[in-house]
This record gives C-alpha cells, structure tokens and sequence, in this order.
C-alpha cells in the first residue's frame, strides 16, 4: 500500500486533482443527484437535527472548519520549522538523521495530519458527495505516502529510526514527549513563508466565512495557493546554487 517515488514526486499535484475532483464532482449531474448545496450548509442542517438551533448550527460548522485549519497552521508551521523548507517541499525523499524535536517528539506525521486538517477545511465548500469522495481518497492517498516513508526511511536510517517509531505513534499524537530532543533549532519565518495555503485557509475562513459566500472563500483559497506556489519557487530559486561560469 506504499506510494511509489512517482506518488511522492507529485503529490501535491495528485491531492490538488482529487480536490479538484470534489468540487467538480460530476456524478451529481449524471446521476441526478440534487442540488449542488456546500458540505458546510449540509453539516449545519445536519447540526440543527440533532438539537442545536438552526440559527446557530450554521456558525457550529463554521467553526469547525476554522479549528481544523487553526491546527492545521499549527501543526505545519511548526513541523516545517524543524523539518526545514528544503526537506517539506523536495520532491525526492530525504533521509538524513532521525527528526526529534518539535512536533516529531510526539507524532511521526504532523506534516500529513496538517494536510488532512487542512484539507476538512477545504471540504466544507464542496458538495457533500464531493467532500467524502474528496477525504476518503486524500486519506488513502496520505496513508501510501506514509507507509512509503517509513518504509524508505527504515532502510535508510535502520535501527534508530525503528526505535524511533515504537516510541512516537503514527497519527495519534502522545501528549507527553517520548524522546529526547534532538537540538534541531526552528526557523519560524522560513517555515511561514513556506506554509501560506494552510495559512492563506485558515485567513479566508476566519475573516470571510461569516458571509456564508462560499464562492468567495473559493476564490480567497485559490489565491492564497498561488501565492504559496510563487513564494515556495522564490525560497527554492534562492537556495539553489549557483553554477560555476566555464
């Protein structure tokens, strides 16, 4: 259930199609399938049948997904502080030492949890069908890229990086460290500058969802990805070095 060298290389490109899938979601025309209503309205009706008022349920399930993007930035944030842009972004597995520090010392995959978290977010402006279709696949696809890891960085690393896994869980953070920090110093400004789509969602929905315009949100989302894709080219340009002149 690995992903292969190719499944990382494009990854971000694979998760981008699969949420472009959601939102597109086609079967609902083919199938005649109702309405094209938005998972947050779906969930904010759902919220009013179990007994929240109606007036409120809508504002519950906004603020789920701005918790779920507010851990996300976290989660990413300060993953990729210690991790190192270069490392987040490469497109080629990097197996350098055991990570312990930050995040690491309690979760192997807080990168890929923020991801998910993220991605609930997102979700929320696509029609029902579409956000599951959406989730469950981003889900299978983010387990192939962790199982593909593990198993990269177990040949690479070899046995501090097997004790490493029995004492850290997989995605079910501990809330007590279980190993010794490893003296890595974070780079927070770096780490920003290279996680603004999860910043640029969680921005969108904490300063516009409270319009209920999900078209809106749509559009603020994709801007904050652009930018990201500028700005993650900008940080890689400056730190490629420069070739000799003949």
């Amino acid at each position: 259930m690995k992903a292969t060298h190719l499944e990382f290389r494009l990854r971000l490109w694979i998760s981008v199609a699969i949420l472009f899938l959601g939102f597109w979601a086609p079967w609902i025309e083919w199938f005649q399938l109702g309405s094209r209503t938005t998972a947050w309205l779906w969930l904010g009706f759902q919220l009013s049948r179990i007994g929240i008022p109606a007036s409120s349920a809508i504002q519950v399930a906004t603020a789920i997904a701005i918790a779920a993007a507010a851990i996300a930035v976290v989660l990413r944030v300060w993953a990729s502080a210690y991790l190192g842009h270069s490392v987040v972004t490469n497109s080629e597995m990097k197996a350098g030492a055991v990570m312990a520090d930050g995040p690491f010392r309690h979760v192997r995959n807080p990168l890929y949890i923020g991801s998910m978290l993220m991605n609930v977010a997102i979700v929320m402006l696509m029609p029902p069908s579409g956000a599951l279709v959406a989730l469950v696949l981003i889900g299978l696809f983010v387990l192939r890229l962790i199982f593909g890891e593990e198993a990269f960085l177990s040949a690479q690393l070899g046995q501090p990086y097997l004790d490493y896994c029995k004492a850290v869980p997989r995605l079910f953070p501990a809330l007590r460290s279980r190993v010794p920090k490893g003296g890595q110093r974070p780079q927070w400004v770096r780490a920003a500058l290279s996680e603004l789509t999860p910043i640029g969602v969680l921005v969108s929905f904490a300063a516009l969802s409270w319009q209920y315009n999900a078209q809106l949100l749509i559009r603020a989302v994709l801007i904050s990805f652009g930018v990201s894709l500028v700005v993650r080219a900008m940080m890689t340009s400056a730190n490629t070095p420069a070739q000799p002149v003949a």
